[in-house]
């Protein structure tokens, strides 16, 4: 096949000579994996839809999926040998004219029982050939264009079952020259009295046809909608079963509010107010006289709107929750933990001015109705603690200026030892210091801080960041910033492969951290960009009352929008449907009485996100959900602050600030405070397990559970139980432990999304007891090193994480071929992995074939991975650089010798790699 010449900056030789390359690479993988993978020849042109782009998004899509798609825009490929290799053929061009060898060539290979998916544009192709416009089922007339959504008409199809469909912008397709022969239309665009064929279906010969009228541009192309679809098209026209795509849910319907509701009530009130509508910015009004009374937590729970199939239930509520909740954590039984606060947001204790106010508490189900009845407190004299995580039987908490760790030496549950862990973190604003504090599968504590940042001293360095993610070492002696976000952030969360996610308060209520600062540093002159988010700028969607009006809301930014968005935990378990797994992120939004779905879609190493709908949302005016977080049931326990006043600044007029630098106000709620399950399907019991007295087997098959909650928690407790035995009991329990992780990483299964979960956890557990460096033992090595091959992409990426950087991983990855992996985000990895090996002729070779690689340059983000791994690599990579003279400058044209053979000319994002190398090397690097 023929590759297409290098395009612009935005079309960098998308298509792929790359994905060529990998069928061979990936072949000794797929022969492992459950079913081979659908390979898809992909026509298009250099028209005006912009076709290779196209492929550019949905590639690393269906990739994840089990689809490998092939670029070409030569018709000429349409011959029998080069057919023969696919199970596909998909088009999605504005070719006049099909040549008679090709018609030939393509209709024996539909009709011989091969699949034909024509998209789009594709039904005004080849006009030269009836038999085209036959098998198509129709062919192009006319459009307009705008946003709608078409009309299932066979939801039972295999295409369609399990589908709700979607809207998009997109153009309005009229068409003509139907052919009903073999036909089955599986939906309609209705506009007025018409009706218009749009996706269908259709027979020929002992081939099957796949077409849909959707997909003008990348607003429809992006959409996960369209993915769905097409992955069901093509798995039906390859004969393969469209069930296994799994359902797509665009919007659940929601459960109605129930009959029996209270008016509310209201009562007099001094309430800051500002313009609902957002039109005059910040602009303050005169403040409201009077306010909603707060509701009871039955009466409040009557107000929770959940999608169908689902429902909410209260967990806790005061007086069980004595003050207001500010985060919540189980311990590694599935025990429910709180932390209190009254001195948030204006009474912070600072730790030399004595003891706080605040408390962190045990909740029990005593009598197992679901409903905690009992406290317990575990430590006291906290101020504002924002984030607890559980660790070796007691807790780091984070309590600006403080990150703490708290101990029950006697084991009777009340924490007796405090050692401080960091101090530095701000505390010039209560709700800008550090959160959500998290186990990552490498043994560190994650999480996310907002403006406050952080200014102190660690190890013996000092250490200064702003807003963004971070993380440390459980025993304090390192703390890295990763990444800053661009404002107030309170939100984090790691998907099951480990990718970090995240939100911020304001605007970016989703975002991917795909690369650390570390990676940017290690090439000089070069820094991280701050991110972005990876959702736009989405309207939140509010509850209706009963009336059919929205809830009432109360911002002074982003109207309407995501302005205290907190929290992103991803659902982890299997207990919610398919369409949650691993791919659905919860942010709570308190200022508009809701928990959002955002649903996450590969695109190229990085993600996109879109607000999808609401798992729970309320039109009780003092509700304000703050944290949602997979409980060990696999239900979504949800943190409802209950407080009228959600803002904490900026100061309306009238008003003065605190010391946490919110606007004082006797409004601000001491009292109230709930915790809900939102539950799918029928009531689920508490979930306790005793991680204490299980053995190594039972926490070994622990790490396959399907619920990601008891996954990390049996992999904490390996690494800390061993951890804490004498050198003979630990090559003991080592000795047993290893060859029950070595069999769960050599295992080939994966599950319904394509993962592994048992093995990334089995190779994590290895790296944290220390089995996987270099001298590790040569079995244990050799099942991460043949991991490289695994079908889960998943595991793939986590074995070269822990595998050593020495040269015997360089030869692992060379024969695995990873450089050519069909995963995006495998290929970003091993560039990552690049830039920390020593410099090394295999490294350099890696390195070059990544940028020889089109894909690579035409991802921003693995671009910038590879500019990391070619400056470590410079000697290797870019051999002129060792024969030019620093003092003369080093010039561009010189640096491409014998890199850019496939590029004529090169593409502008390689000079730009190559002349940020050179900066490097002339710095000193």
């Amino acid at each position: 096949m023929r590759p297409p010449r290098a395009m612009s900056v935005i079309r960098p030789a998308l298509v792929a000579v790359g994905l060529l390359v990998l069928a061979a690479a990936r072949q000794a993988a797929a022969a492992e994996a459950l079913e081979p993978p659908i390979r898809v020849l992909f026509l298009g042109d250099r028209g005006h839809h912009v076709p290779a782009e196209r492929f550019a998004q949905l590639a690393p899509v269906l990739a994840d999926r089990g689809i490998e798609l092939v670029w070409t825009e030569d018709v000429g490929d349409v011959n029998p040998a080069n057919l023969a290799r696919f199970d596909a053929l998909a088009v999605y061009a504005n070719i006049d004219e099909l040549p008679a060898a090709a018609e030939e060539a393509l209709v024996g290979f539909v009709r011989g029982g091969k699949g034909l998916v024509p998209l789009h544009c594709a039904s005004f192709c080849f006009r030269n050939s009836a038999v085209w416009v036959e098998m198509v089922g129709a062919q192009f007339q006319r459009h307009d264009a705008g946003e709608f959504r078409t009309t299932i008409l066979v939801p039972d199809h295999p295409v369609m079952e399990g589908f709700q469909g979607f809207s998009s912008f997109d153009e309005t397709y009229v068409h003509t020259r139907h052919n009903p022969r073999g036909r089955t239309v599986l939906e309609e665009r209705v506009e007025g009295e018409h009706h218009e064929p749009w996706t269908w279906v259709r027979s020929e010969g002992k081939g099957r046809v796949f077409y849909t009228a959707w997909g003008h541009d990348g607003r429809t192309w992006g959409h996960p909608g369209f993915h769905a679809l097409l992955e069901r098209g093509i798995r039906w026209a390859a004969g393969r079963d469209p069930a296994a795509a799994g359902p797509y849910v665009d919007h659940p319907a929601i459960t109605r509010l129930p009959d029996d509701l209270e008016p509310f009530a209201y009562v007099p009130a001094r309430v800051p107010a500002y313009d609902p509508t957002g039109k005059k910015w910040g602009e303050q009004l005169e403040p409201a006289s009077e306010m909603q009374a707060p509701l009871s937590p039955e009466e409040s729970l009557k107000h929770a709107r959940v999608p169908e199939g689902f429902h909410a239930e209260i967990v806790a509520a005061e007086p069980v929750i004595a003050a207001k909740p500010l985060c919540m954590a189980f311990d590694a039984s599935g025990r429910l933990f709180v932390a209190e606060s009254l001195d948030y947001p204006n009474e912070l204790v600072l730790p030399a001015d004595g003891p706080g106010h605040d408390r962190l508490v045990r909740l029990d189900d005593t009598d197992s109705d679901g409903v905690a009845d009992a406290r317990h407190v575990v430590a006291e004299g906290l101020s504002i603690p924002t984030s607890i995580l559980p660790h070796d039987g007691g807790w780091i908490v984070a309590a600006a200026p403080q990150i703490l760790l708290l101990d029950d030496r006697d084991g009777d549950g009340v924490t007796d030892e405090r050692r401080v862990l960091s101090s530095g973190w701000g505390t010039g604003d209560t709700h800008s210091g550090p959160s959500n504090l998290t186990w990552g599968l490498d043994g560190w504590v994650y999480g996310m801080v907002g403006y406050s940042g952080f200014d102190g001293e660690v190890g013996g360095e000092r250490v200064r960041f702003g807003a963004g993610f971070f993380r440390f070492l459980p025993d304090g002696s390192r703390l890295e910033f990763l990444r800053s976000t661009n404002n107030n952030s309170w939100g984090f969360g790691f998907s099951e492969e480990g990718l970090v996610f995240g939100s911020t308060a304001n605007g970016n209520p989703s975002e991917h951290m795909p690369l650390a600062n570390r990676v940017y540093e290690r090439v000089r002159g070069w820094s991280a960009t701050t991110l972005g988010g990876i959702a736009g700028t989405p309207k939140m969607e509010l509850a209706p009352r009963a009336d059919g009006s929205p809830a009432p809301i109360r911002q002074v930014d982003h109207f309407g929008r995501f302005t205290a968005a907190a929290g992103h935990r991803l659902y982890t378990a299997r207990d919610y449907p398919r369409e949650y797994w691993n791919r659905a992120a919860f942010v709570c939004e308190p200022t508009g009485h809701v928990v959002a779905t955002f649903q996450l879609t590969p695109r190229g190493a990085g993600f996109s996100s879109r607000m999808a709908w609401n798992l729970l949302a309320s039109d009780d005016e003092w509700s304000a959900p703050i944290a949602a977080e997979v409980g060990p049931d696999g239900q979504v326990w949800v943190i409802d602050w209950y407080n009228y006043i959600v803002q904490h600044n900026p100061t309306p007029a009238g008003f003065e600030n605190g010391r946490g630098n919110a606007y004082e106000t006797p409004l601000r709620d001491k009292t109230h405070g709930r915790i809900q399950r939102v539950v799918h399907g029928e009531t689920a019991a508490w979930a306790f397990r005793d991680l204490a007295a299980a053995d190594a087997a039972g926490l070994v098959a622990m790490l396959a559970d399907p619920n990601l909650f008891w996954r990390s928690r049996a992999q904490r407790a390996l690494v800390e139980r061993i951890a804490r035995l004498d050198p003979a009991a630990k090559a003991a329990a080592l000795e047993d432990v290893t060859p029950r992780l070595v069999a769960l990483v050599k295992g080939r299964a994966v599950d319904a999304i394509g993962l592994d979960p048992g093995a990334i956890h089995a190779l994590w557990t290895l790296h944290n007891l220390g089995l996987l460096g270099e001298s590790a033992d040569v079995v244990v090595l050799d099942a991460a090193r043949k991991a490289l091959a695994h079908p889960s992409a998943g595991v793939r990426l986590n074995a070269l994480k822990v595998l050593p950087r020495d040269e015997a991983t360089l030869v692992a990855c060379d024969r695995a071929a990873i450089d050519a992996d069909a995963s995006p985000l495998v290929r970003l990895v091993l560039a990552e992995a690049l830039s920390e090996f020593p410099a090394a002729d295999l490294a350099g070779g890696l390195v070059l074939r990544l940028l020889r690689d089109p894909r690579t340059l035409a991802d921003p983000i693995l671009a910038d991975a590879a500019t990391a791994a070619a400056a470590v690599q410079a000697g290797h990579v870019l051999p002129a650089l060792l024969e030019a003279d620093r003092a003369a400058g080093l010039g561009a044209a010189a640096l491409f010798t014998g890199l850019v053979a496939a590029e004529d000319p090169p593409s502008p994002r390689l000079l730009e790699i190559v002349g940020r190398v050179a900066e490097h090397v002339a710095r000193g690097g």
